[in-house]
């Protein structure tokens, strides 16, 4: 996956040799979502906020490369499912989102802010970053940290590799300031972004009792417990997806030779 950044860093460099470019700052603020064991088939649906910060270098009218610093968080809970199998399963997280990556985005129209004959344009992106991820569950009115617990008995780290991939509309409103709208998903390498991934493990082999305890809550309301050792835990699929949806502005810096 590293691969993907170095590319990237390559085509910014060769690109800045031989391109007239200007750049531009902004931030974005909107919904976070994820895909994954506790949320199965709804690519769209919210459960947290983001906020993020970034820096874009535009080699020409089509193509600019951004660095950006996104901060946000997911969550999901069993107890709100419309399937009587997960709200048995009665698990629950909440996971803060740390991320970093480098994007290439691609106008699918001519465009200078204040300059152009366009003042909009469909984009869409695509890049590569790491992410640090950090997923809590809430037990008995305590907050609580599930990657230390290893609820399933695995170690995992608490970051991953991220491609991000998305499209949006950008509209130039006044002057140098743009605002856009856009939906783009984040794949990820792991399956742990809310400490769920596969089998239960034997409640023999915690010797915490918070861990034993958030690794099945499934008896929690009638007493009646359904994680046996080896049993389907999560969907078995091997990677998690996370989602940012929401709106950007920005100023650019145009100079007098990016008008012709």
């Amino acid at each position: 996956m590293p691969k993907f950044i170095a590319f990237f860093c390559i085509m910014f460099i060769c690109m800045n040799a031989q391109a007239q470019q200007t750049w531009e700052i902004g931030g974005n603020v909107g919904a976070a979502g994820y895909i994954g064991d506790l949320n199965i088939n709804n690519p769209v649906k919210p459960s947290g906020a983001q906020a993020g910060l970034f820096i874009k270098r535009n080699f020409n009218r089509y193509l600019g490369v951004k660095l950006n610093y996104s901060f946000g968080q997911i969550s999901g809970a069993d107890s709100t499912s419309g399937s009587q199998q997960l709200r048995d399963r009665n698990l629950s997280f909440t996971t803060p989102l740390k991320e970093l990556s480098l994007m290439a985005e691609l106008n699918f129209m001519s465009f200078i802010p204040d300059a152009g004959k366009n003042k909009y344009t469909p984009y869409i992106y695509l890049g590569a970053g790491i992410t640090s991820y950090n997923p809590k569950a809430k037990y008995n009115g305590e907050i609580y940290e599930l990657r230390p617990l290893q609820t399933e008995g695995t170690a995992y780290s608490s970051k991953a590799i991220v491609i991000p991939f998305g499209a949006g509309v950008k509209y130039n409103f006044s002057g140098k300031w743009t605002v856009a709208a856009d939906l783009g998903y984040r794949f990820t390498n792991t399956d742990y972004l809310d400490d769920v991934s596969r089998n239960y493990a034997p409640k023999s082999s915690f010797n915490n009792e918070i861990a034993r305890a958030l690794s099945d809550r499934s008896g929690e309301k009638n007493n009646i417990y359904i994680g046996k050792a080896g049993s389907q835990r999560g969907d078995y699929k091997p990677r998690d997806f996370y989602m940012f949806v929401g709106f950007t502005i920005s100023y650019t810096f145009v100079t007098q030779e990016c008008y012709y």
